[in-house]
């Protein structure tokens, strides 16, 4: 199965990515089929290179966008629907999370009209 994803490249604590169509089960660094685009991070994401209409094609032959890069594709109307949340929680942490919550206050029971006139 095929999946366009990112795969780093740049330099230590300049990050660069390029955007690239390959097999799911294969390395990010490993050599690409195709390479789709590139963004930088540390620029605006609009400012994103990315040659949509082979990003299209692949899409439209079955590819696979990695949650993040569907966002953007959303963002640029490549691809129509919602967003992904592609922020996962462990178990325990989603737990702390719900303990954390304020619980919702039960609703008191109003005293009769009777007994408070009195």
């Amino acid at each position: 199965m095929l999946t366009i994803r990112l795969s780093r490249t740049g330099k230590r604590k300049q990050p660069y990515y390029r955007i690239v169509l390959q097999e799911k089960t294969r390395d990010p660094w490993s050599p690409a089929i195709e390479v789709l685009g590139n963004i930088n991070p540390r620029e605006d994401r609009a400012k994103a290179e990315l040659d949509e209409e082979r990003i299209k094609y692949w899409l439209s032959k079955g590819a696979e966008a990695s949650k993040g890069l569907h966002n953007l594709f959303v963002d640029r109307k490549l691809v129509k629907g919602d967003k992904v949340n592609n922020i996962s929680l462990s178990a325990s942490r989603r737990k702390a999370i719900e303990d954390a919550k304020p619980k919702a206050a039960e609703p008191k029971a109003e005293a009769p009209a009777e007994q408070a006139a009195a």
